[in-house]
């Protein structure tokens, strides 16, 4: 009974807090609420904003800023600074303002945003100025109860497992919730004494011109756009770089709004999101939606097909930038140039990539670690062309080491117009590569299970997924089990099933929501017979996680 010890000591913070638990009558709720502290995965740390320790709120925020403010003095010699910047969720702000104020106690030079930023932006920035470490606060595309704390290092790269954990081990040793705001000034003092400086017009000016340089095609075309942000960040840079383009930007979800009042949910992955662009697409005609996430680092797209628009995955559209992006730069490819994709990402993409000479480099789950892919190649002469994940995000150039769905809206547009100019849609340019590849179809399943019960069960799944082997479906040829490491990857626990035809499943807990997923990439010469195989395979893993 833990949790009710720190469920009691919190009710003596400040009244705002205090109001909000004793208002909580669900036991369950209160042991979820504190049951364990925040911890960083996939994405940083990454929660439903409230009261408690499993929380984001201004007490947890300032715990792992001092935590973090800790890790960066004990390792790094002379000035240290931070650039910090939020997305348009609800806290955001009010957060990176509680972060800035202690870092700049710690006696750390903080360059604050004082106006929403992709999360793109913020990577960009820390390169720029030449930063020690760079804090985003952004739940990316997750519902708007949550928010979160990513943690940048000097190269603009998320934190990978080694460096998250040493961060957290200091994290972790701030134990006092109640008095860490002690001794902490006003933001006002710390702006005066130069301890916080405002940044947004300069730098921002300067990403998109670091964006604009990886333009591939600039002939004109009559492509008709339709542009949502989705009530997020993404409205200022993506006009920015599309301003020669016929773009609609949608009006009833161009304000930023952490309530996200016209969706369900802000993700770019869900048809649902972009239902009101697609509405407006078919009033002006117009030939592809595009959606931006909140911190618009992910993208999705619709595509006009006939009467209706069909909307692409993640992989679909990475297989079609990778094609466009090699027909653009064939001639500068050579030995050395790199694509990078994730474990649980189609292969479609890289056997393009593949075709026209790029090197294939595999990575974990997590932009990090295509960040981490890059950092090496340019210590090694490598050059890095593109890298991207399932989940829609996506990053052409070294302006930053994290996903950019600036420059991905960017280089899609183009994509579509030179299709266009040669009397092509996306829909025909992808038929085209499913004739010379093969059919992939690829699919995600995400299962929620909150809470501690919820927890406990996803860790038992993947032990039952474990113990069944390759006794779980007919026709698995080899088990990749990631929980040791395997070649040069950190530990991750994900299995990953290869069946005999080279299609393949993964099944890994989510490192951001309360989720078990299940991934699945189907190889066949038809999309029926893909379709048919694909239904078998998710009825067994339905039953079994259902059952379990």
């Amino acid at each position: 009974m833990d949790y009710l010890n720190k469920y009691k000591e919190w009710l003596s913070f400040d009244e705002e807090t205090k109001n909000e638990l004793i208002g909580i009558t669900d036991d369950k709720e209160l042991e979820d609420r504190f049951y364990k502290d925040l911890a960083f995965g996939t994405g940083g740390l990454r929660g439903i904003m409230g009261a408690g320790t499993n929380r984001m709120n201004k007490y947890t925020v300032a715990k792992a800023t001092k935590g973090l403010a800790a890790y960066l003095k004990a390792n790094n010699e002379g000035e240290i600074s931070v650039a910090i910047a939020c997305d348009s969720r609800l806290n955001s702000m009010d957060f990176l303002w509680y972060a800035a104020r202690i870092f700049a106690s710690e006696g750390i030079k903080v360059y604050a945003y004082y106006k929403i930023v992709p999360v793109p932006v913020l990577s960009f920035t820390v390169r720029e100025l030449k930063c020690t470490a760079g804090v985003m606060i952004t739940a990316s595309h997750n519902p708007k109860e949550y928010n979160g704390y990513k943690v940048y290092d000097s190269t603009g790269c998320q934190l990978c497992t080694e460096d998250a954990k040493a961060a957290l081990s200091y994290i972790d040793n701030i134990k006092d919730y109640k008095t860490i705001f002690d001794g902490v000034e006003s933001s006002e003092n710390y702006i005066k004494q130069n301890m916080i400086i405002s940044i947004y017009e300069k730098e921002l000016d300067k990403f998109v011109n670091a964006v604009k340089k990886q333009s591939l095609y600039t002939e004109n075309s009559d492509l008709k756009i339709v542009y949502t942000p989705l009530h997020g960040t993404g409205l200022v840079p993506v006009t920015k770089v599309l301003e020669n383009m016929d773009v609609t930007v949608l009006d009833a979800q161009m304000e930023p709004d952490g309530n996200f009042p016209t969706v369900k949910s802000p993700n770019p992955e869900d048809r649902a999101a972009l239902t009101l662009g697609i509405e407006k697409a078919k009033d002006i005609g117009a030939d592809i939606v595009l959606g931006t996430d909140p911190d618009c680092d992910r993208v999705g797209i619709a595509v006009k097909d006939a009467d209706d628009y069909v909307l692409f995955t993640g992989n679909q559209t990475g297989a079609l930038l990778v094609k466009f992006i090699c027909e653009m730069k064939k001639t500068e490819l050579n030995e050395k140039s790199m694509l990078v994709k994730t474990i649980v990402t189609s292969e479609l993409g890289a056997n393009i990539g593949r075709n026209y000479g790029l090197k294939v480099d595999e990575t974990l789950t997590g932009f990090k670690f295509i960040g981490d892919k890059m950092n090496k190649y340019e210590k090694d002469g490598r050059e890095f062309v593109i890298g991207y994940e399932e989940s829609y995000g996506y990053l052409v150039g070294n302006h930053a080491r994290d996903k950019d769905a600036v420059v991905s809206s960017m280089l899609i547009c183009q994509m579509a117009a030179y299709y266009k100019n040669k009397g092509m849609s996306l829909k025909n340019a992808l038929d085209e590569i499913y004739k010379e590849y093969g059919y992939y179809l690829d699919y995600l399943d995400s299962f929620v299970l909150k809470g501690k019960d919820g927890s406990e069960k996803i860790q038992k799944l993947m032990v039952t997924f474990r113990e069944k082997g390759n006794t779980l479906l007919d026709g698995i040829k080899e088990i990749i089990d990631f929980k040791d490491g395997i070649l040069d990857l950190p530990k991750e626990n994900v299995l990953k099933y290869i069946f005999n035809d080279g299609s393949w499943m993964a099944v890994r807990p989510s490192g951001t929501e309360p989720k078990i997923k299940v991934y699945y990439s189907v190889k066949d010469n038809s999309k029926e017979n893909a379709q048919a195989r694909l239904d078998t395979i998710r009825k067994v893993m339905g039953g079994i996680i259902n059952d379990c």
